[in-house]
């Protein structure tokens, strides 16, 4: 399947550069899933939209300050390392970005006494590289909010590490938000339980698998990389009850997506997953989703063309796009069911 048929025209200043001191007060489209007129509505009415008994999954992830900046110890010339996942007690998988490939062995200096020492090339910009300490420790202290290069050029700023980050997030590991979760606020996951929603919860640590361009003119010739996942017993419970009582079960994000229909092709709860959903996918554990606006030719958008129909979906960005919609991670979002 081509992959100019998940194209569409978006004007650049749709795409959000700051998110909304509200999380909630973004807008929210309504999109049927099979059938019926869109609706316009902000995400503080979710609760209107879901029934009670409904099993809404959230993806517990944290986004963590993967991006570091320094120099090579040996040249003084720039060096960008965007941490992608640990491959053992660290040894982490890594973006590097600089004039010319650090050599291995090469320190890089952080600042201070932090370095990451330069391991081995992947290919792709990618590469093995090693922290003497704690590489969360030294995130946390020298690096930055990894933004998509579409926010500010990914510029963070000291806002960001709050607001790039869900109100339930709980277990570092993602190199990007699960976007559609930002729109939560305490507050509204209370008015979902009060409406008699139960709400589980799973992690998959967001990584190049999802933020990755499509390269590919065609679906079947992209490669998913792999990103970890692993959904708790209580949600496995969760998701059997809701099965057994025919209750609808709420994807919050793609992400909570793979993980789940990973865990329904394969039946395994946690481990990698290098899913790539496309037009004909059999959906197993999910009946609803609530997502951004995702771009043009991306696995995102692929996704939820699988989840609602390709013309569907492209006929509703072109209403979002119309109406003004803000896009992308710190957009507005879609309610699909």
């Amino acid at each position: 399947m081509k992959l100019d048929l998940f194209d569409y025209d978006l004007p650049p200043e749709l795409i959000a550069q700051l998110p909304l001191s509200d999380r909630s007060s973004s807008r929210l489209l309504v999109l049927p899933r099979r059938e019926g007129a869109i609706e316009h509505r902000t995400f503080s009415e979710l609760p209107e939209l879901l029934r009670p008994g409904d099993l809404l999954v959230l993806n517990e992830t944290a986004v963590f300050p993967a991006r570091l900046l320094g120099k090579r110890a040996r040249t003084g010339g720039k060096v960008e390392v965007l941490l992608l996942s640990e491959r053992s007690p660290g040894l982490w998988e890594a973006l590097v970005r600089s004039k010319s490939a650090p050599a291995p062995g090469e320190r890089i200096e952080l600042g201070g006494t932090d370095v990451v020492i330069f391991d081995s090339p992947l290919g792709e910009g990618r590469a093995l590289v090693r922290f003497e300490g704690s590489a969360f420790e030294v995130a946390e202290r020298r690096g930055h909010v990894p933004l998509p290069p579409y926010i500010r050029g990914a510029e963070d700023t000291p806002d960001d590490r709050a607001r790039y980050q869900t109100v339930y997030a709980r277990e570092p590991g993602a190199v990007a938000a699960p976007t559609a979760g930002l729109h939560f606020t305490p507050d509204l996951l209370a008015r979902v339980a009060a409406r008699g929603v139960e709400v589980a919860r799973l992690v998959l640590h967001v990584g190049l698998g999802t933020f990755q361009p499509v390269r590919a003119e065609t679906l079947e010739e992209h490669r998913m990389h792999a990103e970890r996942y692993a959904i708790p017993a209580a949600t496995l419970e969760a998701l059997e009850r809701a099965r057994a009582g025919k209750r609808r079960v709420v994807a919050c994000g793609t992400t909570t997506v793979r993980a789940l229909e990973s865990f329904g092709a394969t039946g395994r709860s946690s481990g990698e997953t290098s899913l790539f959903i496309t037009p004909g996918h059999e959906f197993r554990f999910v009946d609803a989703l609530i997502t951004n606006f995702h771009l043009p030719k991306s696995t995102l958008l692929v996704l939820v063309s699988a989840f609602a129909g390709r013309e569907r979906v492209l006929a509703a960005y072109a209403e979002a796009v119309a109406r003004r919609y803000r896009f992308y991670s710190y957009g507005d979002a879609m309610f699909i069911g």
